[in-house]
């Protein structure tokens, strides 16, 4: 089973955490029982599940980069005026 970022991990809300976790304890134990074609299944779950998260992380991001424009912006203001 395939673990998604920590920065992911840390976007999931608590409903999505305790699913989360509870799919990969599956999933693990699928795969000690070589059941990899449920193990599959049960990883294609987790990973409709973290997309919302990961859309989080994106919008997070695009956030910072709006701020480190209009800072960057700011500076090129007052370095014009001088």
């Amino acid at each position: 089973m395939r673990h998604c970022s920590v920065q992911v991990r840390g976007l999931l809300t608590r409903d999505e955490l305790d699913r989360y976790n509870a799919l990969m304890e599956v999933g693990s134990y699928l795969e000690s029982q070589t059941r990899y074609d449920l193990a599959y299944t049960v990883q294609r779950e987790v990973d409709l599940l973290i997309q919302p998260a990961i859309e989080r992380l994106k919008d997070k991001g695009r956030a910072r980069d709006r701020a480190t424009e209009e800072f960057l912006e700011s500076i090129k203001q007052l370095d014009d005026e001088e």
